[in-house]
């Protein structure tokens, strides 16, 4: 490709064309001189990289930011581009740079991760309701509509609507769309209930329970759901607390060996 066709390097004292920098870049050795060369090939088109990136404005994500991304795409293209292939580097580093710019709304500015087969659709099903939304009538389309203008299934289309709200969530502080002074998400959500966590034992335990000698049931009645003191349930019933206490021990003893036996 003749160095007319490839645009012109922002350093005006750069008289070497593009081709001939990559062939010496890939000739040269690693060194401070290739080091040299490279860093000034990536500050000779940065500024395609940067005109790139101002094509993905406005998808709330900052310029400086996108620049970044796309300044990385292009270090990248620099560093795989091979002159011996015959193509121009400018061929080749635009779709490298305008893909690490779409890998990085794929990857890093959802709020919530879905599979890249899932924002697909759901890019696709955005821009067919744009589209249809705009014809003469001017109301939503249906989701067979939807279907038929992209050529997805009715099920392709429910999952690319359901990602349409998967890609930035909403702060649990937030007050109520149309709703002045409304309570915020947080306080609407429900909280665990600690009692749940015990569910599953109480029933494990309720067989063994059964199993005991009326006596003992009693006992851990007392200890544990009256929460008496070992001396008055002694008192109660009559015997010592020493005993109170062995039969205490006895009797969770039982109960956790027959759960643990029921379980196996």
């Amino acid at each position: 490709m003749q160095a007319a066709a490839v645009p012109e390097p922002d350093h005006a004292t750069d008289t070497r064309s593009p081709d001939q920098a990559f062939q010496r870049l890939r000739a040269l050795p690693p060194g401070p001189e290739r080091d040299a060369l490279r860093d000034e090939t990536i500050c000779t088109w940065l500024p395609m990289a940067h005109r790139i990136a101002t094509r993905f404005r406005n998808r709330g994500e900052s310029m400086d930011d996108l620049r970044q991304v796309a300044a990385m795409g292009l270090v990248k293209a620099v560093d795989r581009f091979d002159p011996l292939r015959g193509k121009a580097f400018e061929t080749y580093a635009v779709p490298t740079v305008t893909g690490e710019l779409k890998r990085h709304f794929r990857d890093h500015t959802w709020d919530v991760h879905v599979p890249r087969r899932i924002q697909d659709l759901r890019n696709r099903v955005r821009v067919a309701r744009r589209d249809l939304a705009q014809e003469p009538g001017g109301r939503a389309p249906t989701c067979a509509e939807v279907a038929c203008a992209t050529g997805l299934s009715e099920d392709d289309v429910l999952l690319g609507l359901e990602a349409l709200e998967s890609y930035s969530a909403l702060s649990l502080d937030a007050e109520p769309a149309g709703v002045e002074g409304g309570s915020p998400l947080a306080d609407r959500l429900g909280s665990c209930d600690a009692a749940l966590d015990v569910a599953v034992d109480r029933e494990a335990v309720k067989p063994a329970l059964r199993e005991l000698p009326e006596r003992e049931r009693t006992i851990l009645y007392l200890r544990y759901f009256r929460d008496m003191t070992q001396v008055r349930i002694a008192e109660q019933l009559g015997i010592s607390q020493m005993h109170v206490s062995r039969l205490l021990s006895q009797s969770c003893a039982r109960v956790r060996d027959g759960v643990l036996q029921g379980a196996a």
